[in-house]
């Protein structure tokens, strides 16, 4: 695997030499080339991919260095994990050999339990981190951090029709998709519809700054999560090359990251549409480093501990079968019990929890049926 990876240079090595010695850069592993085969005694691979035709902007590369000088020159907090960064994927002869290349590499870390964080390069590599499950024998659920939804029509640069093809495209693992705070005026009308006539979810950017936990049980529930820098606003995350006056905050993008680094279930995270701006870096580090704080608290709840240990609560409600929902005690999470159609896909079990909110539960004691609920539901049917 590693043969695809280029390491970082001599040169930046050299940088890392004279950071202070509480900082990351000094609690890191960098891959120097060559035989390289316990990356699987890390918790966490940093990957860089320069790649950035998906844009279609006339810059056919990005340079991380910038991105990691400011990530590197970060302090780590009280973490108990491993971290190797495993340099860059060059760009292949075409975007489709980009594609493969980083789908082999991110099959190989999520399989041996290695989370990578994927830093790029234009936001269609996010195909490639899905494509890259394909061997593993699962379904997979995306979500997207975005203020574009991603299936505009052909003709559209692939980085905001990569979904489309995410979705068409076989071998289909893709169970269910969720989008973090699109913005309207950014979206036909017909795209959004698309989303919804697929039973996905979609949260516009207001909603989930008006109430951010919205978004934890969404992310508690991904695999993949992918974030475009351009959902945050220019004047907090310094890119003023594709100018943006309204989006999440600084305080709040990081807020999602953390939220996806507490997940047991997310394996790849990654941030793209990076605009090789100096100013975007501090940002792009401090998302780093709140995912990876995340990831060092993690619970190892359900799907990784037996639902049997939480409280279960039974709701009964009037047409419909009861709703089970289960709590933790340990980090007062919910779950709610969704029954899935079985003989429709193999890879599909039954009986699985679906991550939920305690507003939820409240909701299904007044008769309201939760919204996730429903729409796992029918799409269960389809």
């Amino acid at each position: 695997m590693l043969e695809l990876l280029r390491p970082v240079s001599v040169e930046f090595r050299n940088y890392i030499d004279g950071l202070p010695s509480q900082s990351l850069g000094k609690k890191v592993h960098f891959h120097s080339g060559g035989d390289f085969d316990k990356y699987d005694q890390y918790k966490i691979a940093l990957i860089g991919v320069t790649d950035n035709r998906g844009l279609a902007s006339g810059v056919d590369t990005v340079d991380l260095l910038k991105v990691r000088k400011s990530f590197y020159t970060l302090f780590p907090g009280n973490w108990h994990l491993r971290i190797v960064d495993l340099g860059d994927i060059a760009p292949g002869e075409s975007v489709e050999d980009t594609y493969f290349l980083l789908g082999k590499v991110i099959a190989d870390l999520v399989k041996n339990g290695t989370i990578p964080i994927v830093i790029g390069g234009s936001q269609d590599l996010t195909y490639a981190l899905y494509r890259g499950y394909d061997k593993l024998e699962q379904m997979v659920n995306l979500v997207c951090i975005d203020h574009k939804l991603d299936v505009a029509k052909d003709g559209s640069h692939a980085a905001e029709s990569f979904l489309s093809r995410i979705i068409l495209e076989e071998p289909n693992n893709l169970f269910n998709f969720s989008n973090l705070g699109y913005q309207t005026y950014y979206n036909s009308q017909e795209e959004i519809d698309l989303i919804e006539s697929l039973y996905f979810e979609a949260y516009r950017v207001g909603e989930i700054i008006n109430n951010i936990a919205l978004a934890e049980p969404v992310l508690r529930d991904a695999d993949i999560v992918s974030i475009d820098i351009n959902a945050v606003k220019s004047s907090d995350s310094g890119n003023f090359e594709t100018y943006n006056p309204n989006g999440f905050d600084g305080r709040e993008i990081c807020s999602l990251a953390r939220y996806s680094g507490l997940s047991d279930k997310v394996s790849t995270f990654g941030v793209f549409n990076y605009n090789n701006q100096v100013s975007e870096t501090l940002l792009l580090g401090q998302l780093m480093w709140y995912f990876i704080e995340g990831v060092n608290y993690r619970y190892n709840e359900y799907p990784f501990a037996c639902k049997d240990n939480y409280i279960k609560y039974i709701v009964p409600f009037d047409d419909y079968e009861n709703l089970v929902f289960y709590k933790s005690d340990i980090s007062g999470r919910w779950w709610i019990e969704v029954t899935i159609g079985g003989g429709v896909n193999e890879k599909l079990t039954k009986k699985t929890l679906l991550p939920c909110s305690y507003q939820d539960y409240e909701n299904a004691i007044a008769q309201q049926l939760p919204d996730r609920w429903w729409r796992a539901f029918k799409k269960s049917l389809v």
